[in-house]
């Protein structure tokens, strides 16, 4: 068995920089959409969304469901050295192949099919990523649970990302400078992690390795990522086919909005995969309840006020980001908060439950019974109410995911009830709901009022969780307490 010597990083200590990674990563376009937009107009923003979601399909096909397998796997015999090199090297090498697969084909593509001719040295370029994503192996860091590494990493690269876009993406012409800073956003990452993940393992091509064990719980992942990645497609080609691209617009700017702020959220189901995967190999049941009950409690102390956040200041938030042309997605975003709020519990069902217990099947077919059902609500619904029953199919579809993950749920699971814990998450966001109320009375500016929202509610929120003892909360000031306490101490000497 391999020594125990790596640092038992905490469960808090690794959220916050999983959290902070996901952070990074979204602000990036967050802050250089409005700039690029500006610079490079509609027409060559056209060009590169067009070329990024064909590259899309590829990065898929390369990726199959490798990374969410290849944590669980190799997390199961991370201490068994030998095991876990091998493992390693066996999911490196089905990865090798299929980016190899991936490229073939969209080579074929950009020679063949005519419509992408005009396109070919952009999406070549937008492609690199696919190479080194899969050179890279991140999902060996996520795996070895070095969040610090990967946070601090991807805090750097974006960074020197951000300095370059407003360097070399100064007129209309430089889409494609555009193109290749947001190739290298991705990419650099990944180079750097070519060295870095020795320190884990050698990690090398083989040929010899059990594909019978390896790919079909692989392709059940792919079938669940691909059915997870088309369900939003779905809604946006039937209301573009029946509405107009007026209102795919509309729909496509609150669900950036939304997944910005889930993607946060569900971030925490990476920092708790590789635990929960060794812990289910080893049936270590008191460990996984252990740990499901603090995730389920952070995940509702810091997703129930997103949903009822993102409600009360819905229109202010679609005018920010998108405009006053966009104002009729205000409430095509509140219906969308039902969503996350039951993607958060999916996230919980699938990434943390089913998956690191091997029972990717029950995922893969409540992922994939999910996307029938949204078509055939979204064929009822969208006729009647447009872009807004396009949200409610999304939501009961989602709900199906739901139903069908706890029929096959682990029976030795048994989270401790978290009921004292709601009602004072409950109350904040009623607090929340009341203030905003209040603060929308009395302020007209768009940016005011929704800074004043924000912070108002933060702090009642914040307060009300300590008088109700939320232990998440608790367990913050703690640290903010010994923030302050070390940057005092340094300040005497």
């Amino acid at each position: 068995m391999r020594e125990q010597k790596r640092k038992q990083i905490s469960l808090k200590e690794n959220t916050f920089y999983n959290m902070l990674k996901t952070v990074c990563t979204i602000m990036l376009p967050l802050i250089t959409f409005p700039y690029s937009s500006r610079i490079l107009h509609a027409q060559n923003i056209g060009k590169i969304n067009f070329g990024t979601s064909i590259v899309n399909y590829f990065t898929l096909i390369a990726a199959l469901g490798i990374t969410t397998y290849a944590v669980r796997e190799c997390s199961r015999v991370k201490n068994d050295e030998k095991q876990f090199s091998q493992t390693v090297n066996e999911i490196f090498s089905i990865n090798i192949v299929s980016t190899i697969v991936s490229y073939l084909i969209l080579i074929c593509c950009l020679i063949f099919v005519p419509d992408l001719k005009g396109y070919t040295t952009l999406i070549l370029i937008q492609s690199i990523p696919i190479i080194f994503t899969t050179l890279g192996a991140d999902w060996i860091n996520t795996t070895m649970e070095d969040f610090k590494y990967i946070a601090i990493r991807t805090l750097i690269v974006q960074v020197f990302i951000l300095l370059a876009m407003f360097i070399f993406v100064r007129e209309e012409k430089d889409y494609y400078n555009y193109a290749v800073i947001f190739m290298l956003s991705t990419s650099a990452a990944n180079i750097m992690n070519i060295v870095y993940r020795r320190k884990f393992c050698k990690t090398k091509f083989i040929l010899k390795m059990n594909m019978k064990k390896h790919i079909v719980p692989i392709m059940m992942l792919f079938a669940t990522t691909l059915s997870q990645t088309v369900l939003p497609s779905i809604d946006m080609t039937m209301l573009g086919i029946a509405q107009g691209d007026v209102s795919v617009g509309l729909y496509s700017t609150a669900a950036k909005i939304i997944n910005c702020v889930s993607q946060v959220v569900v971030s925490i189901a990476w920092v708790v995969i590789p635990k929960l995967s060794y812990d289910f190999a080893n049936k270590n049941y008191n460990r996984i309840n252990d740990m499901l009950y603090k995730v389920s409690l952070l995940t509702m102390t810091v997703g129930m006020p997103c949903v009822i956040g993102i409600n009360v200041i819905a229109p202010q938030l679609i005018e920010i980001f998108g405009g006053h042309e966009y104002i009729g997605a205000a409430s095509c975003m509140q219906i969308m908060t039902i969503t996350m709020a039951i993607g958060f519990v999916v996230n919980i069902l699938g990434n943390m439950i089913l998956i690191p217990s091997m029972k990717e099947k029950q995922f893969m077919i409540a992922c994939v019974v999910s996307v029938g059902v949204n078509i055939i609500l979204n064929g009822i619904m969208i006729p009647l109410w447009g872009m807004n029953g396009a949200a409610v199919a999304t939501v009961l579809s989602s709900l199906m995911i739901v139903w069908i993950a706890v029929l096959k749920f682990d029976k030795n699971i048994h989270i401790k009830s978290l009921k004292k814990s709601f009602i004072g998450v409950l109350v904040g966001c009623l607090c929340i709901i009341i203030s905003a109320w209040i603060i929308k009375i009395f302020l007209d500016s768009i940016w005011i009022t929704t800074i004043a929202v924000i912070f108002v509610s933060v702090v009642i929120y914040a307060v009300v969780l300590l008088i109700f003892k939320n232990e998440v909360a608790i367990q913050i000031m703690n640290i903010l307490k010994n923030m302050l306490f070390v940057i005092m101490k340094k300040s005497n000497h």
